[in-house]
């Protein structure tokens, strides 16, 4: 059904499915505007209030674009959908065979990178959570696999991460998601955030670039600004004293600096500071022993 009506006219329902779910999900409103104005500070309410929203709007669009992706995007028209910044250098890298660890975050159209990269015929495996829904999971799957981007669950992925790095294969993955009690806590946004250090863990041991890239949306288009924001080379952490550190520490600033290049992408709904560190989380048992006697 989604493809008799225009694509333009697809996204703009969309958009509207959006703003349904903005008055109808609660206790994601809330999140998304507490996130926000623990990012944003010197924000107003209203600018608060408008960038959510916009985010809800973004997460409906990208709904619809992975339905429609397999019916659009084809090689020989991918010129009229997306434009490059900056992925020469990426490019060169990943078709030496060495490896490259690609990073990212739930922002613009994230799903898009994977297949398009599968689609020009990068050898690329991307880590993924499972969807609840098996059927819904097995049709995503599909859609993600259907030109040669290899999905590996999440759970257990670390000695299949290992293999593919060792066979001179790229690596995906989304690197804003709460690691935990046992993640790395680094600053994303000015608060500090759990963060998996199996990115920087595999980028050390396997001596692997870390390019950290986008899908940008433009306008209400299924058109995107697919970019490579920075390049971490093997060389720039060999004098530091605490390179796992560094690595996720360079890689979270740059996941920041393009969200902040149009925050109204990002997905301000995700629990991205759930966890919070030993010593905050020491402090809130104090204060309650406190507050009780």
């Amino acid at each position: 059904m989604l493809r008799i009506l225009p694509v333009c006219v697809t996204l703009n329902f969309a958009c509207g499915g959006g703003k349904l779910l903005w008055l109808c999900y609660a206790r994601g409103r809330e999140r998304a505007l507490e996130n926000l104005h623990a990012a944003y500070p010197e924000k107003d309410p209203t600018w608060l209030k408008k960038t959510a929203k916009r985010s809800f709007e973004q997460i409906a669009m990208l709904g619809v674009d992975i339905l429609l992706t397999p019916y659009l995007a084809k090689k020989e028209n991918w010129h009229q959908y997306g434009v490059y910044k900056d992925v020469e250098t990426t490019k060169w890298l990943m078709q030496e065979g060495k490896g490259v660890i690609l990073v990212t975050g739930h922002y613009g159209n994230f799903e898009i990178l994977g297949y398009i990269m599968g689609l020009f015929g990068f050898k690329l495996s991307s880590v993924a959570r499972p969807l609840d829904n098996k059927h819904l999971d097995q049709y995503i799957r599909g859609i993600r696999e259907l030109h040669g981007q290899k999905i590996i669950d999440k759970q257990g992925a670390t000695n299949l991460m290992s293999q593919v790095s060792r066979q001179g294969e790229s690596l995906g993955l989304i690197a804003d998601q709460d690691a935990g009690k046992k993640g790395l806590f680094v600053d994303f946004f000015g608060r500090p955030a759990s963060t998996f250090k199996s990115i920087a863990v595999m980028a050390a041991v396997h001596n692997m670039p870390v390019a950290v890239g986008y899908s940008r949306r433009i306008g209400n288009q299924y058109r995107f600004e697919v970019g490579v924001k920075r390049i971490i080379l093997p060389a720039e952490w060999t004098d530091q004293k605490d390179p796992i550190r560094w690595i996720t520490e360079q890689y979270t600033q740059t996941i920041e600096a393009f969200v902040r290049e149009d925050p109204t992408q990002y997905w301000w709904v995700h629990r991205r500071w759930k966890t919070k560190p030993r010593q905050r989380r020491d402090e809130r048992v104090v204060d309650k022993s406190v507050g009780r006697q």
